[in-house]
């Protein structure tokens, strides 16, 4: 119950912080938002890793196993820019969808194949389904 209201969390936080950034970028411009969004993601991380007792120290990053999984952070910058890219295009309601649709399509594609050290789960039909109900709702959604 509590991954499912932190889930929950997460995504009106991404939906409310897409519309902000994109409010930013439209006086700023949008490298300019999207380093900010970075540099006080960065001075948050920081102050709660300070507070909470530094239970991991920055050289355990050179033990990372998968050296490519240190590329979240540089993915980040991307997720910001294409977000508010798509909330301008798109609105709110609508690039969440696609957003949010395309979250549901890639991590379904990366259990299904084990991919990047994910567990690896069996083909269910009524997953398949699922994913083509979402696209449904986005056609019915998007239809005037």
């Amino acid at each position: 119950m509590w991954g499912i209201i932190i889930a929950i969390v997460s995504g009106a936080l991404m939906s409310i912080q897409g519309v902000f950034n994109t409010g930013v970028t439209k006086q700023t411009g949008i490298w300019v938002c999207a380093s900010f969004v970075q540099f006080s993601a960065l001075i948050v991380c920081l102050g709660a890793w300070f507070f909470t007792g530094r239970s991991s120290s920055f050289m355990d990053l050179l033990k990372i196993d998968n050296k490519y999984m240190l590329l979240g952070g540089a993915i980040g910058a991307f997720i910001t820019y294409t977000v508010i890219k798509s909330v301008e295009a798109l609105g709110p309601a609508r690039a969440n969808m696609f957003i949010i649709t395309s979250q549901l399509l890639i991590a379904y594609i990366i259990e299904l194949f084990g991919i990047f050290g994910s567990e690896k789960v069996d083909f269910q039909w009524r997953k398949l389904i699922g994913i083509i109900i979402i696209i449904g709702g986005i056609i019915t959604f998007k239809w005037e």
